[in-house]
C-alpha cells in the first residue's frame, strides 16, 4: 500500500448505541425455583449493516440468547448494539471485511456487558457470552459466496 492510499483509507468510530434491547422471562417467577443453575443455551449472532451517507456506514450485531432450564424458557434477551463507523478509502473486499468483522470486534463487549447487566437485572447469573472470533465468521461468509457462485456457474455448463 503507497503511502498517498494510506493516508485516503480512513476508519473511524463516530457512534456506537444500542438500538433494541428485549429481555423476557416467561417461567418467572418459578424460573428462579432451581435447585441447581445447568441451563441449556442457544445462541444467534447476526451481522448488518447499511450505508448512511457517503462513507458513513451504520453497523449492527444482533446477539440473540435462549436459555433453558429442564426444558423450560427460563430468559430470552436480544441485543442490537449498533455503530455508525466512517469508512473511506478502501476497496470495496476490503470495506466488507471491516463492516463485517473489524466493526463487529468493536461491538461485541458492548453487547456482551449490555447481555450480562440485563439478565442479573433480570434475577439470574450474570451471561457472559465467550469471546467471537468474527475474522473466522467472515472467511467461513465468503467461502460459502464463493462455493455458491460456483454451484450456480456449474449448473450453467
Amino acid at each position: 500500500m503507497s503511502e498517498k492510499q494510506a493516508q485516503e483509507n480512513q476508519f473511524a468510530i463516530q457512534k456506537l448505541y444500542v438500538k433494541d434491547i428485549s429481555f423476557e422471562s416467561p417461567g418467572a417467577p418459578g424460573a428462579f425455583s432451581f435447585k441447581k443453575w445447568e441451563p441449556k443455551i442457544d445462541i444467534n449472532l447476526n451481522n448488518a449493516h447499511k450505508i448512511i451517507s457517503e462513507n458513513v456506514y451504520e453497523a449492527v450485531l444482533t446477539i440473540t440468547a435462549t436459555v433453558k432450564q429442564d426444558g423450560k424458557a427460563a430468559f430470552l434477551v436480544e441485543v442490537q448494539q449498533a455503530g455508525i463507523f466512517t469508512v473511506a478509502g478502501f476497496k470495496e473486499q476490503d470495506r466488507n471485511y471491516i463492516l463485517a468483522s473489524q466493526c463487529m470486534n468493536i461491538l461485541f463487549p458492548y453487547a456482551r456487558e449490555v447481555i450480562s447487566d440485563l439478565t442479573a437485572r433480570g434475577g439470574f447469573p450474570p451471561f457472559i457470552l465467550s469471546p467471537v472470533n468474527f475474522d473466522a465468521l467472515y472467511q467461513q461468509h465468503v467461502q460459502r459466496q464463493k462455493d455458491k457462485q460456483q454451484e450456480t456457474e456449474d449448473l450453467k455448463h
